[in-house]
């Protein structure tokens, strides 16, 4: 069925340009966890940490290409839901986005609203109670996606241009700033790559500055033009990701020393002072607002849309499927990721320690979840050789396989320290098996169907 027939009669409006989706794409990927992480990166391999970013952003143009390609094919919200049903089954279809989606946001925008409480408080320390501003900030964009996707899109596109701003102006005045006192002709002449060959193994760190944009795919049904704008909104914004990075990364090895880069809590916090002084708090904190808010408003708008699709196809709870009278909004989804989203503040307060666990640990589910997107390409293509598609991977299928070694490569070596390796695969394990449970129980008992048997085009 066409893309605007399904539109349609889902009751969605097509209001999103490639502006707009371009935002998604930056927006979702460009959090503070990345701005800490790259930070951190940079401070273990020096000039040397390009080549995992070079690495890990291949590995997000491949991704990319394989979402470009079932977006179109299958243009309904479901998104990854959508494409595995048809591909895999309905199990692979449950297990992927659940785990994949649904419970990797709950516990990264947990993250995300902790970490903008603590930036907050240590910029202006007392002059707001605990947990008021990560729940003041869940509050307001839950309102504002419920009131329509012409609201999320003017929200999305301003934070995005202001985010990337904001980022690439302190990354460049570090480098005018440390090239004036001298550090061009010391980074130069020193060890570019202190690792080594071991610098391949910061590619897992380094993937994790470029997973989402993928996000753009469950706002098909309200895009326009969605044949050139989702493919492009993608390639684009990951680009755009990978310079503002480097840049960011570059201008902190300018003027902070890498051991302090790899060690300290919050080294953008260094880095910004640093750079600016006092000023630069001011920096941070409209880091910090932009980064996280933009984060939350496209989970809020994307996710309840994969379970919109998923409700559609009897995958979820049909009550997913109601959409608000005057902004067509699915509702009752908004509410349940908004929810999700603050339990983990109440049930762990700031004990971060437990909730970088619990993200790493989820985050494994999304690199499955792209693994899967890349065999359904896969499927597809032998299934349905002959079938249209809009937009056909490039050497395919060089991609997938690139693709798919590279996401299993990171899942290998997604600990931060060897001490760690057990717990985090446990957690995962754990998380895996409950939503595997879950996902049987529900195909079997209440749609009736076979796990694995893909359903037809």
């Amino acid at each position: 069925m066409p893309a605007t027939a399904q539109a349609n009669q889902a009751g969605f409006r097509r209001v999103l340009g490639l502006g707009s989706l371009l935002a998604v794409a930056i927006g979702l990927v460009v959090s503070q966890g990345v701005m800490v992480m790259m930070l951190q990166g940079v401070g273990a391999a020096g000039l040397g940490f390009i080549v995992p970013l070079g690495l890990a952003y291949l590995l997000a143009l491949s991704y990319a290409c394989s979402f470009s390609e079932l977006a179109l094919l299958i243009p309904r919200a479901g998104s990854l839901s959508s494409y595995t049903e048809v591909a895999l089954g309905h199990f692979p279809a449950i297990l992927a986005t659940f785990s994949g989606y649904v419970v990797v946001a709950m516990f990264a925008l947990s993250a995300e609203l902790l970490l903008l409480d603590l930036i907050v408080a240590k910029v202006y320390p007392g002059a707001f109670p605990q947990f008021s501003v990560a729940f003041a900030v869940l509050g307001l964009f839950t309102v504002l996606n419920l009131m329509g996707i012409d609201i999320f899109a003017k929200l999305q596109n301003a934070m995005a241009v202001v985010m990337v701003i904001v980022l690439l102006i302190l990354g460049i005045a570090a480098i005018r700033e440390g090239h004036d006192a001298g550090a061009t002709h010391a980074l130069l002449q020193g060890d570019w790559n202190p690792m080594g060959a071991g610098v391949l193994a910061l590619t897992a760190m380094a993937v994790w500055g470029f997973v989402g944009a993928e996000f753009v795919c469950s706002l098909v049904e309200e895009t326009r033009k969605p044949e050139r704008n989702i493919p492009r909104s993608m390639m684009i914004g990951l680009t755009v990701i990978f310079a503002t990075i480097a840049l960011y990364g570059l201008g902190a090895l300018f003027l902070v020393p890498r051991q302090a880069l790899s060690t300290d809590a919050l080294p953008h916090y260094l880095f910004a002072t640093t750079v600016f002084g006092k000023t630069g708090e001011v920096f941070l904190v409209i880091a910090a607002v932009t980064a996280t808010c933009s984060t939350l408003n496209t989970s809020l708008a994307a996710i309840p849309r994969m379970l919109y699709g998923m409700a559609c196809s009897g995958q979820a709870f049909p009550q997913f499927k109601r959409l608000s009278p005057r902004a067509n909004t699915p509702w009752v989804a908004v509410l349940f990721v908004a929810a999700i989203t603050g339990l983990p503040i109440l049930v762990m307060g700031q004990n971060a320690a437990a909730i970088n666990l619990l993200l790493l640990s989820a985050a494994l589910a999304w690199l499955l979840a792209y693994i899967i997107v890349h065999l359904d390409v896969i499927a597809l293509r032998r299934r349905y050789p002959h079938l249209a598609r809009p937009f056909r991977t490039p050497f395919y299928p060089l991609p997938q396989v690139f693709g798919i070694g590279g996401m299993l490569y990171a899942i290998w070596y997604a600990s931060p320290s060897p001490e760690m390796t057990g717990r985090i695969f446990g957690v995962a394990g754990v998380v895996l098996a409950v939503v595997s449970l879950i996902a049987v129980v529900w195909i079997k008992g209440v749609m009736k169907k076979p796990l694995f048997k893909p359903e037809a085009m």
